[in-house]
């Protein structure tokens, strides 16, 4: 089955894998909600197609903000056929620092919690519709926990359960629900990371076979195929030496650190030395 989307929802629409996928889905024509929260990336995209587009700018995890932003693009184009919730953030974290819970509380906020308000406004005039995809952006590190990166894998393996269970509800209906597992794409979330990067992957690339793989219907998509192939060889190791094997490998920067990225939402972290 192949399937071509006239009506797209796109969060996290600034970022890197965000751009490629919109200006890919501009190109091909559809009419495209653009989410995002830096407005002048917003509406760089949007002049590609300025009578396709709208551009919102609200906390993925408002629930309120993000039924607006479904009432006023359904008002002006209707029920989407993809709904794309991409918005993430990605940063290390450390148990034994306590600035360092605020990061965990709002990593889940954005990542998990922000495809469920994303999903929920859309889910009744999708049904209705009889057609399309709902399509959470996870990781490959939400399949098992790393070193110094507990929150990002912790919101990432809670979106992959989370979009299990949606699949389960789903079942048999119109509406797909595809779970998209990104190894490592060459973005502003991955340029301060100081390990290995095995099977780096430019984010054009990846939209186009994310949208491909959307578009055959298929429901798990990994980018690029063969770090899924990588991953679920070392998980088959026993937990203590895939442990052992992590351990020594370079931690995420965390927040306040070289090459972290920034966090929205987030004040600037406690400098113990105030």
């Amino acid at each position: 089955m192949t399937a071509s989307f006239q009506n797209a929802v796109l969060t996290g629409a600034c970022g890197g894998l965000g751009q490629a996928l919109a200006r890919e889905l501009i190109a091909r024509g559809a009419a495209v909600a653009l989410v995002g929260l830096h407005l002048p990336t917003l509406q760089a995209l949007a002049a590609l197609a300025p009578e396709r587009c709208a551009v919102y700018t609200p906390d993925v995890a408002d629930s309120a903000a993000m039924q607006a932003m479904a009432a006023d693009w359904m008002a002006r184009a209707g029920a989407p056929d993809l709904v794309i919730a991409n918005a993430g953030v990605a940063g290390g974290y450390d148990t034994a620092q306590a600035d360092d819970l605020a990061v965990l509380r709002r990593m889940l906020q954005i990542n998990l919690l922000g495809a469920a308000t994303t999903f929920q406004p859309f889910v009744t005039a999708m049904r209705s519709r009889r057609r399309g995809a709902l399509v959470g952006v996870a990781s490959i590190a939400g399949w098992r926990g790393m070193p110094g990166n507990g929150a990002y894998c912790a919101s990432k393996g809670g979106l992959i359960r989370y979009l299990e269970s949606l699949r389960a509800e789903m079942r048999g209906g119109p509406v797909a629900v595809v779970t998209v597992s990104p190894g490592y794409l060459r973005t502003a979330l991955t340029a301060g990371n100081r390990f290995a990067m095995p099977g780096l992957m430019e984010p054009d690339a990846a939209a186009r076979a994310m949208l491909a793989g959307i578009a055959r219907g298929r429901t798990h998509i990994v980018l690029p195929a063969r770090i899924g192939w990588l991953a679920r060889l070392l998980n088959l190791l026993p937990g203590a030496l895939h442990d052992r094997l992590l351990l020594g490998q370079p931690r995420k920067p965390r927040r306040g650190e070289a090459g972290a990225t920034p966090i929205p939402g987030l004040a600037p972290p406690t400098d113990p030395r105030a």
